[in-house]
């Protein structure tokens, strides 16, 4: 699916293009807004990610141009206005969705989902927190494998329970950091390799789980076939 991604600040428009990408999105990025409804015509991409404000100017006023367009994509407006009122405003003038900076990009991802169900009506599949041997009791924040409690830091569960929550499916670099360090930039250090390999030895007991490298693409906890 196309989406094309408007936004003033380079290093968030690089940052969710890289992650979308990842998630098998077909990205566009435009930082110009007075470009904007020209790219839609010319891109048709079916869902906007698109910044509120450019400098000084409103997105808002362009919504309902671009909602008159033919075959009109769905916008999630992006804002660090939390106000009822302004909320409520963009949504009048045309917007789908309304997502509020700072954000998670899980939280946008799963927006994003669902504005594409909405397009395309793709069924959601929802995954537990045993997997194989391994089991995390979030309530108490204890992991254990085959049984055994498994000693891991904060920031190690945090990291763990979120590949478990996604178990199988591969997670971006852009994806860990913006969930388990709450960072939406490359911090330009190898931090998401250093607590990978601390993962992998925290599992290296277990021959049925671990944490697999794809290459370009990101991390996957599988369990062996």
């Amino acid at each position: 699916m196309k989406i094309l991604i408007a936004d003033d600040e380079a290093p968030l428009l690089r940052f969710l293009s890289r992650g979308l990408s990842t998630e098998g999105f077909e990205c566009i990025e435009e930082s110009a807004l007075h470009n904007l409804v020209t790219r839609i015509r010319h891109e048709a991409p079916a869902i906007i990610v698109l910044d509120r404000m450019f400098g000084d100017e409103d997105s808002v006023e362009l919504l309902p141009a671009i909602k008159s367009l033919p075959h009109a994509p769905m916008v999630l407006l992006l804002t660090a206005v939390d106000e009822v009122r302004e909320r409520v405003n963009g949504l009048k003038q045309g917007a789908d969705d309304y997502l509020c900076k700072p954000f998670d990009f899980d939280e946008l991802l799963a927006r994003i989902t669902a504005l594409s169900r909405r397009v395309t009506n793709t069924p959601v599949t929802q995954l537990g927190l045993t997997i194989g041997p391994l089991n995390i009791d979030d309530e108490s924040r204890i992991a254990t494998l085959s049984g055994e409690e498994i000693s891991l830091t904060k920031l190690e569960y945090d990291m763990l329970y979120y590949f478990a929550e996604n178990a199988e499916k591969v997670l971006s670099r852009e994806r860990i950091l913006s969930r388990v360090w709450r960072s939406h930039s490359d911090p330009l250090t190898n931090v998401v390799d250093v607590y990978i390999s601390r993962l992998r030895q925290k599992l290296h007991s277990s021959d049925a789980i671990f944490i697999e490298t794809l290459r370009g693409n990101g991390y996957r906890l599988t369990t062996r076939k």
